[in-house]
């Protein structure tokens, strides 16, 4: 028997061994589990393994950030997207959606509303549209930089070339979120069309580490096809890339889509994952995102229970915010900006957190 049999037949042997509450102590030891160790994990877990993985969770989000809770201000600029992801509401095949571009000076009007409410970093988000060319989005990064010289500013755009990425980073942009769905390329190629890969997704983050980003990856949680085992291999991709955010959120159909039959994402699963992946990646900027909120009237609060530490309230126009639906009954489409942000701010504090105006940036110093 050769070294690399002999060491997967005692990874074998061990996770055999290890109850789920070991090897949730093994996690937050900074010790690896393998691929078989975690998806065992997942799939035998309870309820009391789910809240003892997010008591150790809260811990690490403490040690790092404190009890601080980071607003990240979120324009979705455009629903244009010339892509087909199967799971997405905003498809270039989906012919019921109302597609709209917001003009510079409407996403600039977002940024001086966010300012003057306390958010230190904006993210500028939509589909892949062709019309946003490279020059269309150096020039929004560069104003937005000029005006919020104190403010961070995150893109979520999509797939592009390294040179594009490094163009945008010139002009000012410091963090990227690319989620890269699954780990697994069959996996991948069941949710996309032919012409997108896993192969190029990937290219994609290890571009925009290697240029300086803050850069963030994901995946949907109980998304079609998914097993057990595709999860483990995002956690141990998660791991080995170390990015300085990660986002996950349940999987949720949407009507237009081929999966509008599918049963969407669950609450525990969702909030379990955010505890291993911070237990993982101690250091890591983790949202409790919207679609959490979704499933749950207090997802988001209940994701940072377990060790989420970022929220993104939507500040595009309230007129606009219908129209961006990738997944089916989100919230706050309708709801006034002021009076959401007022809202979130006191359900975190009723779970002993605040809500700080601050960019929050990556923790790199390591803190024992």
């Amino acid at each position: 028997m050769g070294a690399g049999s002999g060491l997967a037949h005692f990874l074998w042997d061990r996770g055999n061994f290890m109850t789920n509450r070991e090897k949730i102590d093994w996690l937050a030891k900074g010790q690896l589990l393998s691929e078989e160790e975690l998806a065992g994990l997942l799939r035998s877990k309870t309820e009391e393994d789910r809240l003892y993985a997010a008591g150790l969770a809260r811990t690490l989000t403490d040690r790092y950030y404190g009890r601080k809770i980071y607003f990240r201000g979120l324009i979705e600029f455009t629903n244009y997207c010339k892509n087909n992801c199967y799971y997405c509401g905003i498809r270039a095949g989906n012919a019921n959606v109302v597609r709209y571009r917001m003009k510079p000076e409407e996403i600039y009007a977002c940024c001086d509303w966010g300012y003057r409410a306390g958010f230190r970093t904006f993210v500028l988000q939509g589909g892949e549209d062709p019309y946003f060319d490279d020059e269309k989005i150096v020039e929004l990064v560069s104003t937005i930089r000029d005006r919020y010289p104190d403010c961070a500013i995150t893109l979520s755009i999509g797939e592009k070339s390294k040179e594009s990425y490094q163009r945008y980073f010139d002009a000012g942009a410091n963090r990227y979120l690319l989620r890269h769905e699954t780990a697994c390329p069959e996996h991948y190629r069941k949710l996309h069309p032919p012409q997108l890969s896993l192969e190029n997704r990937l290219r994609c983050l290890r571009d925009l580490k290697d240029i300086g980003y803050q850069t963030g990856c994901g995946m949907m949680v109980g998304s079609p096809y998914q097993t057990e085992e595709n999860l483990a291999q995002d956690l141990l991709y998660i791991g080995e890339f170390r990015p300085e955010m990660v986002g996950i959120g349940p999987f949720i159909p949407h009507h237009d889509t081929c999966f509008r039959d599918c049963q969407a994402g669950t609450l525990e699963d969702t909030l379990f994952l955010l505890s291993l992946i911070r237990l993982i990646h101690p250091r890591v900027l983790l949202p409790a995102t919207t679609a959490l909120g979704t499933i749950v009237a207090d997802g988001r609060e209940q994701g940072i229970l377990a060790g989420a530490n970022v929220v993104m309230p939507n500040i595009s126009p309230t007129d606009m915010r219908k129209n961006y639906l990738l997944y089916d009954n989100k919230i706050g489409t309708q709801d006034d900006a002021a009076e959401s942000q007022r809202r979130l701010e006191e359900s975190i504090a009723a779970i002993g957190y605040q809500v700080v105006s601050d960019r929050g940036d990556y923790c790199w110093e390591d803190k024992v």
